[in-house]
């Protein structure tokens, strides 16, 4: 019992009208439906407001990574827990669209044998700039993803990447944390929200608009 309390306790922040409603089921189905409408609305004004903030930047990204990769370069992702996935997910995007350019991008968590011998043997602080030292060359890009841009794996890695000639990427999210004003960042794209939820979820439209403008780039070179 003691458990379940504490469980409840943990949840109602993000359901508070369970409690008074739980054994009315038409109150509780009404409150859950509401609950989702307003999220929805949420997201999609903060997904609205990020991408018409950080629309130069996106372009300005677009035309130097298709520089980049007409030149040879290569994109590599990264990013911890939830951002992991997100970074994969770009990644995927660029080596394998469904109508278009394939690009050479690869996720730097997609080889656990990779990840854990670095994590064990080095690290965990250093598990994407051993990665980017070894594969990594100038004229390459890397994109680090974070909802909160202050994990400092996240950062030496970028502080390594800029330092030999890797253009950098940071996506993020509050008020942009170490990410923000950091010269290791040539571009910053900062999601000003306070839910870790609504962040990825206008992160993930802030990478399809990266890569589209890198496409369009292209297809006009």
């Amino acid at each position: 019992m003691h458990d379940q309390h504490r469980l409840d306790e943990a949840t109602n922040f993000l359901y508070p009208f369970i409690d008074g409603n739980e054994h009315d089921a038409g109150a509780l189905i009404a409150g859950l439906t509401d609950s989702a409408l307003a999220k929805a609305v949420e997201s999609a004004v903060l997904r609205r407001t990020t991408l018409e903030s950080c629309a130069p930047l996106i372009r300005a990204a677009g035309r130097e990574l298709a520089r980049r990769f007409t030149a040879g370069g290569r994109l590599f992702t990264f990013g911890n827990g939830g951002s992991s996935t997100d970074a994969a997910t770009l990644a995927a995007l660029f080596a394998n669209p469904p109508t278009a350019e394939a690009l050479p991008a690869w996720s730097l968590t997609a080889d656990q044998a990779v990840l854990t011998a670095l994590g064990n043997d080095v690290g965990f602080d250093l598990i994407f700039a051993r990665q980017l030292i070894a594969r990594a060359r100038a004229g390459d890009i890397a994109v680090a993803m974070s909802t909160s841009g202050n994990s400092t794996d996240l950062l030496i890695a970028l502080r390594e990447a800029h330092a030999h000639g890797v253009y950098t990427i940071g996506f993020t999210g509050y008020d942009g944390g170490a990410f923000a004003g950091n010269p290791d960042v040539d571009v910053c794209l900062v999601v000003r929200s306070q839910s870790v939820h609504r962040i990825q979820e206008s992160q993930a439209l802030l990478g399809y608009e990266l890569w589209a403008a890198v496409q369009a780039e292209k297809a006009a070179q």
